[in-house]
């Protein structure tokens, strides 16, 4: 049996989706973290170093997606013959 894979969803098509739904899911788990630590022992506060690893991801997402977008650079580099990608 052959199996295939394949890599190209929406979320590698649009890169705004994909971070959308990372934001998303950030958010929704962000405060669920919290529940748990709050429920299970208090005694280390151990979302304080998931959460901000965590936002830290996101702020590189989003500086990829939008601030530092290869589409940006191929159109930047169209319009400057003396740059190449």
């Amino acid at each position: 049996m052959k199996t295939t894979f394949n890599t190209e969803t929406k979320a590698n098509k649009n890169p705004k989706l994909g971070f959308k739904i990372h934001l998303l899911v950030f958010l929704l788990a962000t405060p669920i973290v919290f529940i748990v630590w709050y429920l299970t022992d208090t005694t280390y506060p151990w979302p304080l170093w998931s959460t901000p690893a965590w936002a830290v991801g996101i702020v590189f997402h989003y500086l990829g997606v939008f601030v530092f977008n290869k589409n940006n650079a191929k159109v930047y580099c169209s319009r400057n013959k003396s740059y190449s990608i």
